[in-house]
């Protein structure tokens, strides 16, 4: 049980090989990279969450003498391409340029404060109230992904969607923990600090963190880049316009 923190986070990079394999298209295959790579700088948060949330058995012990850990690591470039790419992969999804005009609708004037959002509310309640450090990421990724919303309506079908998907394939991950290592759980997880509601044997809160997750990360290189999703169809590429207050439709061909 010692490793299991390890090995269920390569597990999770092996799923993150297979996904990169199958989006077939270079470019395609570098965002993801990109995502991952940026992501990955999450898991130096880490110090917040042990042993408030968690106390797991780390590689060489790191966890509990630093805080931080190898695994960490790991696991936030897996989760952060993951959600990055899994709707891509099942939508067929590319991407295309915001002309430089389209940057300067009333909406966009918020274009900073949509992407600073999360972590802004995130410090605001570590620092500010006593909840547990899983809450403050849940209610700082959902208020991001609200503020980027309200920024980016065009992205509204990605990252509503990409919600769903991630839980999915999240809770499905998360399972295979559970069956490997039983007990672990209950072990490494603070239920005590937390709601103690477990589905499954899966803790509400990592499905929390899950839904908000792939909600706020599924759109955030959009953000940064100002690119637009783009549809594979037939007769051409749709797109949403970046102001469309119904981004479910297909509005624009390229």
């Amino acid at each position: 049980m010692h490793y299991a923190w390890l090995n269920w986070s390569l597990l999770l990079l092996v799923v993150w090989l297979a996904v990169f394999l199958l989006l077939g298209d270079r470019k395609r295959r570098r965002e993801m990279l990109m995502v991952s790579l940026w992501t990955s700088l999450l898991g130096l948060t880490e110090p917040l969450f042990v042993p408030a949330y968690w106390n797991p058995p780390s590689l060489f012990n790191l966890a509990q003498t630093t805080g931080f850990d190898i695994e960490s690591l790991l696991f936030a470039f897996g989760v952060g391409g993951g959600a990055f790419a899994l709707y891509n992969l099942l939508f067929r999804a590319k991407d295309a340029s915001v002309h430089a005009a389209e940057r300067h609708g009333p909406r966009h004037r918020f274009h900073f404060w949509a992407i600073a959002s999360a972590p802004i509310v995130f410090g605001i309640l570590v620092f500010a109230t006593n909840l547990n450090p899983i809450y403050d990421a849940i209610i700082a990724m959902f208020a991001g992904g609200i503020t980027a919303l309200y920024c980016r309506p065009d992205l509204a079908r990605k990252m509503l969607a990409s919600a769903a998907i991630f839980l999915a394939f999240y809770f499905l991950f998360f399972l295979t923990l559970i069956i490997a290592y039983p007990g672990y759980v209950a072990a490494v997880w603070n239920l005590k600090a937390l709601s103690g509601i477990l589905i499954f044997g899966i803790p509400l809160e990592e499905l929390l963190f899950a839904a908000s997750f792939g909600f706020l990360w599924s759109g955030v290189y959009e953000h940064f880049t100002w690119k637009r999703v783009a549809y594979i169809k037939s007769g051409g590429i749709g797109t949403t316009p970046l102001d469309s207050h119904t981004p479910w439709g297909y509005h624009k061909r390229i």
